[in-house]
């Protein structure tokens, strides 16, 4: 059976994003560092494939830049990393506003993660 949308709106989704965001441990958002957090209907074929997202399977973030643990003195003067939270995929697979809500934030903790130089074999390893 096909699941339908949760019907939001783009501001809701927004502040969802911004909520989930703003949630985040002081030391953590201290550390954010020339990151961008946008977001995106949908992943394009390019994205998706960058993720190496095969078949059937769906993308909720993508982060694309250079991790905090891999900068070294040659980063500077460089475009913000930029972290993706993809709308569409996201309403599709939840239930409801609250699906959402807590999707957001798992979704919004596991790209800035990545920020942070974790990988998503880490990242399975604590839970996440």
């Amino acid at each position: 059976m096909r699941r339908v949308a949760v019907r939001m709106s783009d501001a809701e989704f927004e502040s969802l994003v911004a909520e989930a965001v703003d949630g985040l441990p002081e030391p953590l958002r201290a550390r954010l560092e020339n990151v961008d957090v946008v977001i995106s209907g949908e992943p394009t074929r390019d994205e998706l494939e960058r993720a190496d997202v095969g078949p059937g399977a769906t993308l909720f973030g993508l982060y694309q830049g250079v991790p905090l643990t891999e900068r070294t003195g040659w980063y500077t003067f460089v475009m913000p990393d930029k972290i993706t939270i993809y709308r569409g995929p996201i309403l599709r697979a939840c239930a409801d506003a609250d699906e959402v809500r807590e999707e957001v934030a798992v979704t919004v903790v596991h790209e800035i993660a990545h920020h942070f130089g974790i990988s998503d074999e880490r990242l399975d390893e604590l839970g996440w």
